[in-house]
């Protein structure tokens, strides 16, 4: 298996720290990246740094966008601890510290789509992350629209959702930054901050904001499913030494879900 030595880590005990004090230093992170140029980089990784700031500015336009058309009691986050979605709720934390005023939430609608053979790593990852970003969290058992529709019956207020869905998911190739879900789903706005994000750009920014992510992606995984569907990516495997590289050693984003059965 490999280290995990260097893997950033959350608090164990939930924080009292307020929501807008957590999402004040997560903006003082994001601006401090996008300030920064290093004097001496080579091409890829200064090509790779450049095209993960074009992101992230392209997500906050998209987050701005959402907070000037819904209060933040309409907004909700579709989370479920995986690598996408942890980057639009790290964005979504610097927004609301932009966005900031009298009435900035105390806590951030959640709803929590789990597999019914979800890994436990990956329920504990999201546990964590209920209490180090104030996440007011439901969780609900796969199908997806069920679950929404029980989401929206419990939070009938929330008229939109952010979703951590990128351009090269199932079905995400020609999502826009907001889309009315289809006929039949249950109505509210899907809003797609990450969906032109790649790979690489993901794990850029993870890395180089030393955002806590779940400990699987450090053994090889790099699209998180159920354990019955789900297994490390045989494009990390080392034959030399028989074990698996981190998510973060893959760039190309056509190998990514070689971990996930079809």
């Amino acid at each position: 298996m490999a280290s995990t030595a260097s893997r950033p880590k959350l608090a164990p005990t939930p924080s009292t720290i307020p929501l807008i004090h957590t999402c004040n230093e997560i903006a003082a992170k994001v601006d401090k990246f996008l300030a920064y140029t290093p004097e001496s980089e080579n091409t890829e990784s200064a090509e790779i740094r450049a095209r993960t700031k074009e992101q992230i500015r392209e997500s906050l336009g998209v987050l701005s966008e959402a907070l000037k058309r819904y209060s933040f009691d309409e907004l909700a986050i579709s989370f479920n601890g995986g690598k996408d979605c942890l980057v639009m709720l790290v964005l979504l934390l610097a927004s609301i510290s932009y966005h900031a005023t009298e009435y900035t939430p105390k806590r951030i609608h959640t709803v929590y789509v789990h597999s019914l053979n979800a890994f436990p790593e990956v329920d504990s990852f999201v546990t964590e992350c209920v209490h180090a970003y104030s996440l007011d969290l439901i969780r609900l058992p796969s199908p997806m629209k069920e679950a929404f529709q029980k989401f929206l019956d419990a939070k009938p207020h929330v008229k939109a959702i952010l979703v951590g869905t990128r351009r090269t998911d199932p079905n995400g190739a020609n999502l826009t930054f907001f889309d009315e879900t289809d006929h039949g789903w249950p109505k509210f706005m899907r809003i797609h901050p990450v969906i032109d994000w790649h790979y690489v750009q993901v794990w850029h920014f993870l890395r180089e904001l030393q955002i806590p992510y779940c400990i699987l992606y450090d053994l090889g995984y790099t699209s998180l499913g159920g354990v019955t569907d789900t297994f490390r990516n045989p494009a990390l495997l080392s034959e030399s030494q028989h074990q698996f590289k981190p998510a973060y050693a893959l760039v190309d984003d056509d190998k990514e879900r070689l971990g996930r059965h079809k």
